[in-house]
């Protein structure tokens, strides 16, 4: 293959839970830090590039089990969340260039806007769709600058900041790459103007050939160019019947109750693209496969990812490649239970694909006079205050 062909595999530390059924306390594994390390080890091990670690009120602290996972890791990179609006630019970009620098470069962030309107107000956010979009543009804009080491004054409609500036850099030039997925207009606008990679759901590949197309042509009519991943559930085994038989079992426990909850709660959030994985199957059994290896019987309960790539390795890999055609480059998977499916990926998917090689970051350089708290003296030009002997 050549090189505009390799992919980018990543992992998902399933900080909300796992299990071998979907919907059932059956076989339900805690969510136990020494369970999320296995998991985590596990990926590091096995070649995948990065882990996912998701957000949300189910979900533990990504930021904290990512601090923690760390330093029980060599390699694999941590995608983490950014919510604007719920903590000041300034006190998120503090985090970042600390785990980045104590991960030795390996963090990736994963910008979210929120897309369910009752847990942004728990969060104190009272902004609908387009204004948390909006409030994410300034946020990217304060971010980006703090990354490259300005001191900024920014007023904005939402955001305002003034003197902000980050004392200890990150280790990556202009800060850890930012990922953001959504399907609306205005996510597609906010990743032409600030975002590295773009990530779709697992929809249908002339889908998401189309949402591609849009934020490409965005993004250069800005003079910036994007990357594009995606985000599957991966069902793989060495036949074809053994993995369709798998993903049967995994939503055997469910009943037309559960599902029909699960699409009611769904459908009360904004999100386009909640709206656009949902409309796949529209909540019916007989609906599934919506594309030749692609199911959608995740979506059934499971909010966000609704999709997974379900066959053989042979057929899970030539699907993947149809995929990285119309330019998904980045693939974030995951599989019930999450430990086990690692491994399952890595001996029969990983090796029927082209992966890319992982650049080692550059070691950060601390400079003279921010070694700590005798170098924290008041320097002209500085917002801050004197630090002496006490």
């Amino acid at each position: 293959m050549s090189s505009d062909e390799t992919i980018r595999p990543f992992w998902f530390i399933p900080t909300h839970g796992d299990g071998r059924w979907l919907g059932s306390d059956e076989g339900a594994r805690p969510t136990e830090f020494s369970y999320l390390a296995q998991v985590a080890q596990a990926a590091d091990r096995l070649g995948f590039e990065g882990a996912l670690l998701p957000t949300g009120r189910t979900c533990e602290d990504s930021w904290v089990i990512a601090s923690a996972l760390a330093p029980l890791t060599r390699r694999l990179k941590f995608l983490v969340a950014v919510r604007p609006g719920v903590t000041s630019p300034l006190f998120a970009a503090r985090q970042a260039a600390t785990l980045d620098r104590v991960s030795g470069g390996r963090l990736l962030i994963n910008v979210v806007a929120g897309g369910d309107a009752s847990e942004m107000a728990a969060d104190g956010v009272f902004l609908d769709h387009d204004q948390r979009y909006a409030v994410t543009d300034e946020y990217l804009t304060i971010w980006r600058r703090l990354m490259a080491g300005e001191k900024v004054d920014f007023t904005g409609r939402h955001l305002s900041v003034k003197g902000a500036s980050l004392l200890f850099p990150p280790v990556q030039a202009g800060g850890p790459p930012l990922y953001l997925g959504g399907s609306s207009d205005a996510a597609a606008d906010v990743t032409a103007d600030h975002i590295d990679l773009y990530l779709t759901w697992g929809e249908p590949p002339p889908a998401v050939a189309l949402k591609i197309a849009d934020v490409r042509r965005r993004a250069e009519a800005k003079g910036r160019k994007v990357r594009f991943g995606g985000r599957f559930h991966v069902i793989v085994r060495e036949t074809e019947a053994e993995a369709w038989a798998e993903a049967d079992r995994l939503i055997s426990r469910l009943d037309d109750d559960v599902v029909a909850r699960a699409q009611k709660g769904m459908a009360r959030t904004d999100s386009v693209g909640q709206a656009r994985m949902s409309a796949l199957h529209g909540g019916d059994r007989d609906k599934l496969v919506v594309y030749p290896n692609l199911w959608a019987g995740v979506g059934l309960v499971r909010g966000g990812a609704g999709t997974a790539l379900v066959g053989s390795a042979d057929q899970v890999a030539e699907r993947i490649r149809e995929y990285r055609k119309v330019g998904l480059e980045t693939f974030i998977l995951s599989g019930y239970p999450h430990l086990e499916e690692s491994y399952r990926v890595a001996e029969l998917l990983l090796p029927r694909l082209d992966i890319a090689p992982v650049d080692a970051p550059a070691q950060v350089r601390i400079e003279p006079g921010r070694a700590g708290e005798a170098g924290a003296q008041f320097r002209k030009g500085q917002a801050g205050y004197v630090v002496g002997p006490s």
